[in-house]
């Protein structure tokens, strides 16, 4: 395992939001925006690049979009193949109906559904925060589907997460109460988003477009509900950490990981103890927060290519 640092220096409505979206950034040349259905649903995906590449396969966070993408997909459309999809509920991407209790293991196999309907047999899979626990679900379950995985601030070890942060989500094991809905519901919020996005950070290098996104999204009622019910499905993910780790260590599949050592709630040891499980794994920290592409697109980028496009190492 190689591993290296490197350091670089409300209400908000749906006209700002539609503002923010028309800017150079969220239309990049060469991307398309499409809709698949899958399992009955509408679900959005951003594409790019040739199909004769390497397919990569984009997976988001929490309280974020494919639009998390949006500098990383024109940086890597020249070496691959690009998916990057807006789980159900969130995103652009409808919503399962109200009555439907929305799980880790649900949109997992919305995601694994899309990758078979889209004919994808071979792929690398990025993925950060919520993409973590999604990603690993249909990597342990189609190992021969892997070329590759890329991890960018998702704990896989009980050791990656802030301490009391763990301690809250093992809290939350057993039956959702309507105390613990309630909580969840305010960290479904765009507080939260702007926490995670500004912790650690040089702010004066953000781009606002990216919560202001995330806000449209946080404000639609459906999607509110469901990253609800995600977050109080996150201890179930913690039950697979076994199983993830053992995968890791007998696959060994190829490894990249990216990681912003400011991030709250997932801390810099937990890229370490990603890369320990794969022999020849690269690490790489970035003095950044949880949404290190907002800073680090363009070096993260040239990591993805050297490691793992047809013309890199």
């Amino acid at each position: 395992m190689t591993v290296q640092k490197h350091n670089s220096a409300k209400s908000l409505t749906l006209i700002a939001f539609l503002a923010a979206t028309c800017t150079g950034t969220a239309n990049a040349a060469g991307t398309t925006y499409q809709t698949i259905e899958v399992d009955g649903l509408k679900v959005f995906y951003r594409e790019a690049g040739q199909p004769t590449k390497p397919t990569i396969v984009l997976l988001h966070g929490f309280p974020s979009s494919s639009h998390m993408f949006r500098d990383l997909i024109p940086l890597l459309s020249k070496d691959f193949h690009i998916i990057a999809p807006d789980y159900p509920g969130m995103g652009q991407s409808e919503a399962p109906a109200a009555d439907t209790t929305v799980t880790f293991d649900s949109e997992a196999a919305s995601v694994e559904h899309l990758i078979r309907k889209l004919g994808t047999t071979k792929a690398i899979l990025y993925m950060q925060d919520f993409g973590g626990p999604i990603g690993m679900r249909i990597a342990t379950q189609h190992p021969d589907w892997i070329a590759g995985l890329v991890f960018q601030n998702i704990a896989i070890t009980e050791d990656g997460w802030e301490p009391a942060r763990l301690k809250a989500v093992k809290a939350n094991r057993g039956p959702a109460t309507p105390e613990k809905r309630a909580a969840a519901e305010g960290r479904v919020s765009i507080a939260t988003d702007l926490n995670f996005y500004r912790d650690g950070t040089n702010t004066a290098k953000l781009n606002p477009d990216a919560w202001v996104s995330d806000a449209f999204a946080i404000a639609n009622a459906d999607s509110h509900r469901v990253m609800t019910d995600l977050q109080l499905d996150i201890p179930s993910n913690l039950d697979l950490y076994g199983t993830w780790a053992q995968y890791l260590s007998n696959k060994r599949p190829k490894t990249l990981v990216v990681w912003g050592d400011n991030d709250p709630i997932f801390t810099a040891h937990g890229a370490d103890a990603i890369g320990a499980l794969v022999p020849g794994s690269s690490v790489k920290h970035y003095n950044t927060g949880h949404f290190a592409l907002e800073e680090q697109s363009a070096d993260i980028a040239a990591e993805i290519i050297k490691r793992y496009s047809s013309t890199g190492e």
